[in-house]
């Protein structure tokens, strides 16, 4: 094989090689990219949930007074009649 037939293989497999690389390296970033917006999603769906649930929480305790506001006053109300 002469030297300018080896040097045109070896420019072509530089070039495919640059080619596959950076190929690979958008796939990958595309891959990553999908990920964050996916992870962002989950996020935002947590935060929502626990949102929601400090809200349950705080009508929780909200019940919980008026349950025992009510439990002390059937208390009196049995000492009074016992």
């Amino acid at each position: 094989m002469s030297s300018s037939a080896q040097a045109g293989v070896t420019i072509t497999l530089g070039i495919l090689f640059i080619i596959g690389a950076t190929t690979a390296i958008v796939v990958w970033s595309w891959h990553r990219l999908q990920q964050h917006r996916a992870d962002a999603v989950a996020m935002a769906a947590y935060r929502k949930l626990a949102e929601e649930a400090v809200a349950n929480q705080g009508e929780l305790r909200d019940e919980m007074r008026k349950l025992a506001e009510h439990m002390s006053a059937v208390e009196q109300l049995m000492r009074d009649v016992g």
